[in-house]
């Protein structure tokens, strides 16, 4: 039996405040964003609603970086950029997991991959300048 979804503004504003950001949020942040407008506002009704996004295809996990899960509101076919020394999260596009054989790997391993995600490190653009100009 399908769980029937129930309007609520508080989910919406999440997922708006998720899809109205690339800065790839926490739960936490999104928290902060919204507890002024909604007082009564809970950090797990925040990570309850950012997991249900993830399962219904609305948001996706970027990952846990320095112990706190990042998420995207954009759920577009893209990779990932996260900077080794800040800790950024940036969109990465024009990367194909196409060319990884993922059909292939499915038959020789006897699963069935149905996405992928990738993660590249380094340094974002403004680091590189920061340790190009000391």
């Amino acid at each position: 039996m399908e769980r029937k979804e129930h309007f609520s503004r508080k989910r919406a504003a999440i997922l708006e405040t998720l899809k109205g950001t690339a800065c790839h949020p926490t739960a936490d942040w999104v928290y902060q964003q919204l507890k002024p407008q909604y007082p009564d506002l809970s950090l797990g009704t925040v990570y309850r609603n950012l997991k249900r996004f993830c399962e219904t295809g609305q948001a996706v996990s970027v990952g846990v970086f320095d112990g706190f899960e990042h998420f995207d509101g954009d759920t577009s076919p893209h990779a990932h950029l996260v900077c080794r020394q800040c800790g950024a999260v940036m969109d990465v596009f024009g990367l194909s997991l196409e060319g990884l054989g993922l059909e292939r790997l499915s038959h020789q391993m006897g699963c069935q991959v149905e996405n992928a995600s990738l993660t590249l490190k380094g340094l974002c653009p403004d680091c590189v300048k920061q340790e190009k100009s000391a």
